[in-house]
């Protein structure tokens, strides 16, 4: 199927699943699609099931729009609850269309409890709420990781996608790849035989060091040697070591449970020059979870880090937290960064790279080598360090699956055939219409320009705090009516504070009465630790 095709289909208001090989412009076609539906006044929430692949769209994580969080399943009583929080409510209750992009790494548990949660905030019982679904990713990318559990599920198990009706528009051009031998190679990958070529092409390439430029990109499939590998860039760096410690609060097992979920380290370890990696998404910055950049300085014991576009951020601590029924049950603070020379495999979904090192040698799930290699624009752009046997397989399932998608596809683009010019304007104007957007020449003309006017005008996210403080409103409110952490809300506080704005803060001090309790907790901490080590 061809873009203009999956642009046609998309423009109904059709739930669809678009795919497509590595490269095959599904970002662009999302990106094209986003924009004819802004330019109308259309809401839609743009997410992704990674942080790096939604910085390509310019959405959030899925897990942050729905409510999720860290969760991968909702019970009755937490989608109740999630209903009741109004800020979450209101973003349901407006959006119109709901964009997923790489679906494939979601398992099907967690979908259906996305499909449970949208009928529950939209008041429909049809497969989510009514809203437009678009679905994009591939299948041969990294599955979903389900701890504890051997067998692989993918999102095309859940109940939900077997309800939403889905037309398959399945992109067959390639964009990304620049030469055909590596086009080539990965389609052998995709219908599981490799070619006695590619596998002498790969024999030939093994281990034959091609650059010792430590600042491309290095992929392993293990965690353990991405960390071998940034200590060690770390180490040959001059200069003074900054070393930060992740602080947390909350029952043990709850922040366990937390520090698995995400990606900051314990103790974060930075010098200036140091490559790194923001694992977190704050928006308001200027960066996601995969935004990649350099140490440039350091101000008040604080990294300043610029981003590959070019960007400056000052980094400031961030915050996880674990809440229920409006308790936060756990909380973890700590630089949202990490060392960044060398990044897995599965981190390296929905990066498009000039050149890279790549180590395959301990592969050990379906897929790795796919992925790894359809990063690249070209095969020059390659340095392969290792190769396994399981490499460059594929999960059979996924061989099965992706045959039937390519039928799916092609009936649908059988279909459209049928359809004119004036049928598919009808189609495109009535959803339109349906969705609460308009088809006004002049609007649709003036809503453009508003979208490449620059944001020089837009107001920090601190100073829209700033207005609500004014209003003496307290912090936890401030933070539900904002859709934000409280350590979010405290640093903006920080940031006015030392900002120099106007402002008393003196009702958000903590009481005489708070700061005796504090001091007679730590006390009590410190005579408990005390204790332990004289037992001990």
């Amino acid at each position: 199927m061809t873009q203009k095709e999956a642009l046609d289909i998309l423009k109904t208001g059709r739930n669809v699943y678009l795919t497509g090989a590595a490269g095959s412009g599904k970002t662009h076609v999302l990106n094209t699609y986003i924009s004819y539906l802004k330019d109308r006044a259309v809401s839609v929430a743009v997410t992704a099931s990674t942080g790096i692949a939604a910085t390509h769209l310019g959405g959030m994580t899925i897990h942050s729009w729905s409510g999720i969080g860290i969760k991968d399943d909702l019970s009755d009583r937490d989608i109740e609850f999630m209903v009741q929080k109004e800020h979450l409510f209101k973003r349901y209750d407006k959006t119109n269309v709901l964009i997923i992009d790489e679906v494939s790494m979601i398992h099907p548990r967690m979908f259906d409890a996305l499909d449970r949660l949208a009928r529950a905030m939209k008041r429909v019982e049809t497969p989510f709420g009514g809203m437009q679904v678009v679905l994009s990713g591939d299948f041969f990318q990294l599955p979903p990781i389900t701890p504890g559990r051997s067998e692989v599920m993918y999102v095309d198990r859940s109940r939900a996608w077997r309800q939403m009706d889905l037309r398959v528009c399945y992109l067959e051009e390639q964009f990304r790849q620049e030469d055909r031998s590596l086009t080539k190679i990965l389609n052998e990958i995709r219908t599981g035989v490799v070619s006695p070529q590619t596998e002498a092409v790969f024999t030939k390439m093994n281990g034959a060091r091609k650059r010792t430029d430590t600042s491309q990109t290095r992929l392993y499939t293990h965690n353990v040697d991405v960390d071998a590998v940034n200590d060690t860039e770390l180490e040959k760096l001059p200069g003074l070591v900054h070393e930060y410690k992740m602080t947390t609060f909350g029952k043990a097992s709850v922040v366990a449970a937390l520090r698995k979920s995400i990606l900051a380290p314990e103790v974060l370890r930075l010098k200036k020059n140091a490559v790194v990696m923001f694992v977190k998404n704050n928006f308001e910055e200027g960066y996601v979870n995969g935004t990649l950049g350099r140490v440039l300085d350091f101000k008040g014991n604080m990294p300043v880090v610029q981003t590959r576009s070019g960007k400056m951020i000052s980094v400031t601590e961030a915050s996880w937290e674990v809440e229920d029924d409006g308790k936060v049950l756990a909380s973890a603070n700590q630089l949202p960064l990490r060392l960044a020379w060398a990044i897995t495999v599965h981190k390296s979904q929905g990066m498009s790279l000039d050149a890279a090192e790549i180590d395959l040698s301990r592969s050990f799930v379906h897929g790795q080598g796919y992925v790894a290699l359809s990063r690249l624009r070209s095969l020059d752009g390659l340095t392969l360090l290792g190769l396994n046997s399981m490499a460059l397989s594929v999960d059979p399932y996924v061989i099965e699956l992706d045959r039937w998608l390519s039928s799916e596809s092609s009936k649908w683009s059988r279909v459209i055939e049928r359809f004119e010019s004036d049928d598919w304007e009808r189609m495109h104007k009535d959803f339109i219409i349906r969705s609460g957007g308009t088809n006004d020449p002049v609007e649709i003309k003036k809503n453009k320009e508003a979208e490449l006017t620059p944001l020089a005008h837009k107001i920090p996210s601190h100073e829209k705090t700033l207005a609500l403080l004014q209003e003496r409103k307290p912090i936890r409110d401030i933070a539900q009516e904002r859709g934000m952490t409280l350590g979010t809300i405290i640093g903006h506080l920080e940031k006015l504070k030392d900002g120099g704005y106007e402002l008393d803060l003196s009702p958000y001090a903590p009481r005489g009465s708070d700061l005796k309790m504090i001091r007679a907790a730590l006390r009590r901490l410190v005579i408990q630790n005390l204790h332990r080590c004289t037992r001990n």
